[in-house]
Order: C-alpha cells, then sequence, then structure tokens
C-alpha cells in the first residue's frame, strides 16, 4: 500500500502569495531575536553588573579597597625599589600598580590624572624555587599588603591621600605627616605621581608638558668636564698644566 501524495507534499504557495508573507516573517523573527538578545543583555547586567573604579568611602569617611582593580590597566612592576636608602629588607619584593581605566584614558590625552583617579600598589612576596625555575625571581601568590593612591579634590586638602590596606577591607587616610607625602612632592614626576617609573606613560607626560618643575630639575643634564673645560684659543683660558 503506498502513502498518498497529497499526504506527504505540501501545497505549493503561489509566487505572489509568498512574496507577501515572508517579509513578513522575516521581520517578526528579527524583532523577537533582537528582543531576546536586549533582555538576556539586561538580565546579565542585573547579575554582572559593572563594578565602580571610583574611590568609595564608608560613613565614617574610610576608603573602601577596590577589589577589582586587577581589572583595571597595569602599569608597571618594581623589584626591590625603596625611596629610603637606610632600608634593608629580609626578603626580596615585587610591587605591581594598577590605575582605573577613566584616569588611565584621560592621561593618554591630557598627560595628567583627572579627579577621582586611583592607584593601587600591590605587594607580592619574590620566589626563586619553584616548578622549573633554576635562576631569577618570579611573584608568589600571596600578597603582602596594598597601598592606594588617591585623588579626591573635594575631600583631601592637598587633592591626593594614601591608604594602606592589609587584610582590611577599608581603611583610614595615612596621616599627611607622613614622609610619603612630601617625598612624592618633591620628587614625583607627575602631579605627585611617579610616572618616570611607568614606562609607558612618561612619553605622553613629555609630550605633553606635564613633568613637574621639580622632577626637571632633578634630571637635567649635568654638564660633563669635556663641555666646561677652558678654551686654549681663548685669552682669559690658562694653559693646562
Amino acid at each position: 500500500m503506498q502513502p498518498i501524495a497529497s499526504f506527504l507534499q505540501p501545497p505549493v504557495w503561489p509566487c505572489s502569495l509568498s512574496r507577501r508573507i515572508l517579509p513578513v516573517m522575516l521581520t517578526k523573527l528579527k524583532v523577537a531575536l533582537l528582543s531576546g538578545a536586549a533582555l538576556l543583555s539586561a538580565a546579565t547586567f542585573r547579575l554582572n553588573p559593572t563594578p565602580s573604579s571610583g574611590p568609595e568611602y564608608t560613613s565614617d569617611g574610610q576608603l573602601c579597597f577596590p577589589e577589582h582593580y586587577r581589572e583595571w590597566v597595569y602599569l608597571t612592576t618594581g623589584f626591590d625599589m625603596s625611596y629610603n636608602p637606610a632600608m634593608d629588607m629580609d626578603h626580596h619584593m615585587f610591587d605591581n600598580v594598577f590605575v582605573n581605566r577613566e584616569a588611565y584614558q584621560v592621561f593618554l590625552e591630557t598627560g595628567t590624572w583627572p579627579d577621582k583617579t586611583m592607584l593601587v600598589l600591590e605587594g607580592r612576596r619574590a620566589e626563586s624555587r619553584g616548578s622549573i625555575n633554576k635562576a631569577g625571581h618570579f611573584q608568589s601568590g600571596d600578597t603582602m599588603g596594598f597601598e592606594v593612591h588617591v585623588k579626591d579634590e573635594s575631600r583631601f586638602p592637598g587633592k591626593w591621600a594614601f591608604f594602606g590596606f592589609g587584610d582590611a577591607k577599608t581603611s583610614k587616610m595615612i596621616p599627611r605627616s607622613a614622609d610619603c607625602y612630601s617625598c612624592h612632592a618633591d620628587h614625583a614626576a607627575v602631579d605627585t605621581t611617579f610616572v618616570q617609573f611607568y614606562p609607558t606613560l612618561l612619553p605622553f607626560a613629555k609630550s605633553k608638558g606635564t613633568l613637574s618643575p621639580s622632577y626637571q630639575k632633578e634630571n637635567a643634564p649635568v654638564a660633563s668636564s669635556k663641555d666646561t673645560a677652558p678654551n686654549p684659543s681663548s685669552p682669559d683660558s690658562k694653559p693646562y698644566p
């Protein structure tokens, strides 16, 4: 027994009817897909909101630690760096520096930091033995502490403030009598920050003319003995002995 052909083959639509119906169906399909994508994006945003990268404070004025700092822009890493010649550590250490993305973008355009800039210095112990390493040092998985440098012009008299963090999630401002303030004011390349140690940003500061006078004075070329040697042809010059 063979199936009847009319049950196996759907009726063929006239060409004129298909030309009218197919565009309508495609339009409805596009609308449905776009609506679904919008709803999915909204739901994703509610579940994973964009973390704030500006400074946040507690009711008593303590700074909240920016837990998403590792999603910011990496600037540099120092190894066993110290601005104190008497510093003598019993271990080796890496310092990693990160800055919030909004501030980084403004720096690229202007050569200086905008209000609400946050710089995070992350300290990690240096290790030499591990896996296949036979020489040199690598960073350990454990952090040793954090220092956060915040620019908040309406909150701090000097526009900038330092905060130190250990295991706590909030921190009081380091008093302005601390040496870090005067050190940064006297030696920092741009706006009390050590841009001279941020190799990808220093060229922008130079091109924008935002280097501090104190930094330029410290790093001015020193005249060599060749440049200052007397000219034998000068009538006032004396011959060498």
